[in-house]
């Protein structure tokens, strides 16, 4: 193409821009726009979703360069297509961004500032092979030169990198989301949603969380890939007016700093009929699944299903709280207490780290609070490896309830009583073919359960290990059905009861040769409190 059609297709496209004239694609560059990494292109990127919108939408074409900006609005039926080779980069300046839908996260800082954002819209697209960077930890040292306020005040200013609200039909396919400067993606209250094929390398800063599905529904998330610095794929509801209910999650890849797959924190309103499978968790620093309601939230239909973790710290919290927060609190009320039922949890291989945050370490942490029990949760073909280490000391360690605390695995530290699954408040828990392996002896109890009903443990696989109480201690617990279960090793009694509230212990058909006591009760039980066959 000679230089005087280029300069005529040129003269074109702007006048495209500056006339509103009706126009399916509308490059950035047209527009102003010039990447070279160093000139702020935010009205130009404006102006050409702008006028992509006024002539019934259509593409917006972020082509190959380096084009800094900040916050971009997207309208309805627009797609912003990055080219192969294009960075959206953001601005390492604050004051460039704005906070199009102000709310309070669950440490009760001020937050909502982004870089792209689509607000109340319809047909989002966000697609190609392209690049947004938000240069978080640029960004972060150029605030506080002049954010004088402690950090944990002061990074609720600092930009998501992508904020999608209360639109329908949104598809982000295929690019890669790099280093925001809080969270990298949050969709709130949004339906009809479908991510594939993303790559999140997010880290550097605090709050770097990979993915955020906030109160949203009928969301599919296929084949992505997530390193990030704070929770990777992390479910909230931050509003108690929308629920979080009907997605499927599959072939997902997360390393994390802190939760992998993590239901709540921030948790006011119902998380229902989320299915989540195939999914590989490496080198996490907290844990691998998290289920949390704290704020009033009801948990329930929950189906997670072959997921393989490779060093974590804690492979599976399971928590239902009292914190009560509120995060609008111009639109919301407080919730009454939650609910945490109905989860299944299966086909899961986790090699637990040896540094972990309760020490020595422990694989299954399951608590509810008094008077609110987990229900019906039932955790079936589990194999976790262990460091082991635990001491008889260790097993009597009295475990706070911290009900109104937030919920993280060392709000319960500094470490747990029983080495593989130590649950509390819990009614309907059943733990089918469990197999547990430990690099070192550990003489805290495989399994203990306070205040709980209707407990079934099957066919376990308990390794070898000597100098423990028991391998199985129930204390408060009515209605247990222990069987088919095989022990290696040896200890003073394979089961021991203990607390005037225990009843209905049957203890059938379990393969113990190294264990000479069955059943073992606390002074004052009742003789028939434990039925053995």
């Amino acid at each position: 193409m000679c230089k005087s059609v280029r300069l005529l297709l040129v003269a074109v496209l702007v006048s495209i821009c500056h006339l509103g004239l009706f126009a399916a694609d509308v490059d950035i560059t047209a527009c102003g726009a010039v990447g070279n990494g160093t000139t702020l292109n935010t009205n130009a990127i404006q102006k050409a979703i702008d006028v992509c919108y006024k002539s019934g939408g259509g593409r917006v074409i972020i082509p190959a360069g380096i084009f800094l900006t900040g916050t971009i609005a997207l309208n309805d039926n627009i797609t912003l297509l990055l080219k192969k080779g294009a960075v959206l980069l953001g601005s390492t300046d604050v004051n460039d961004y704005k906070n199009l839908d102000p709310f309070v996260d669950g440490l009760g800082i001020s937050v909502g500032w982004a870089l792209v954002v689509a607000i109340d819209k319809k047909n989002i697209i966000i697609e190609g092979e392209g690049i947004i960077d938000g240069q978080g930890s640029k960004l972060k040292a150029q605030q506080i030169l002049t954010d004088t306020r402690p950090e944990s005040q002061r990074w609720g200013r600092r930009p998501f990198l992508l904020r999608v609200v209360r639109c329908q039909n949104v598809s982000v396919q295929g690019v890669t989301l790099n280093y925001s400067a809080a969270w990298t993606s949050h969709y709130f209250q949004c339906k009809q949603v479908n991510i594939a094929n993303v790559k999140i390398v997010s880290h550097g800063v605090a709050h770097n969380d990979g993915m955020d599905i906030d109160g949203c529904q009928d969301v599919t998330i296929k084949n992505c890939d997530v390193v990030s610095g704070d929770d990777a794929l992390c479910f909230k509801t931050t509003s108690s007016k929308m629920a979080c209910k009907d997605i499927v999650i599959s072939g997902l890849r997360l390393k994390s700093g802190q939760g992998a797959i993590k239901i709540g924190t921030e948790s006011m309103a119902a998380f229902e009929n989320i299915k989540i499978s195939d999914c590989y968790i490496y080198d996490t620093a907290n844990g691998g699944i998290k289920l949390l309601s704290v704020d009033g939230a009801h948990i329930r239909n929950i189906d997670i299903h072959d997921i393989t973790m490779v060093e974590v710290k804690t492979p599976m919290l399971i928590r239902l709280g009292a914190r009560l927060s509120v995060f609008r609190k111009d639109q919301d009320t407080q919730q009454p207490v939650g609910t945490l039922e109905n989860v299944t949890i299966k086909n899961v291989k986790a090699k637990a780290a040896d540094n972990a945050q309760l020490m020595p370490p422990s694989g299954v942490l399951i608590t509810g609070i008094p008077g609110h029990n987990i229900k019906n949760l039932t955790l079936e073909n589990i194999e976790i490896n262990l460091a082991g280490g635990g001491s008889s000391e260790n097993a009597r360690q009295v475990v706070p309830e911290a009900i109104d605390k937030y919920p993280e695995v060392k709000t319960f530290g500094p470490l747990v009583p029983a080495y593989g699954v130590w649950a509390r408040h819990v009614d309907g828990l059943k733990i089918n073919n469990l197999k547990i392996t430990l690099s070192h002896n550990d003489q805290r109890p495989a399994f203990i359960c306070e205040d709980g009903k209707n407990i079934e443990l099957n066919t376990w696989t308990i390794p070898e290990t000597t100098g423990a109480q028991a391998v199985i201690r129930l204390e408060n617990v009515a209605r247990a059905y222990i069987k088919n279960n095989t022990v290696t090793g040896s200890a003073g009694a394979f089961v021991r009861v203990e607390g005037d509230g225990s009843s209905g212990v049957h203890i059938l058909k379990n393969k113990i040769p190294g264990i000479q006591k069955k059943v073992e009760l606390s002074a004052g039980l009742k003789a028939n409190t434990a039925v053995l066959n």
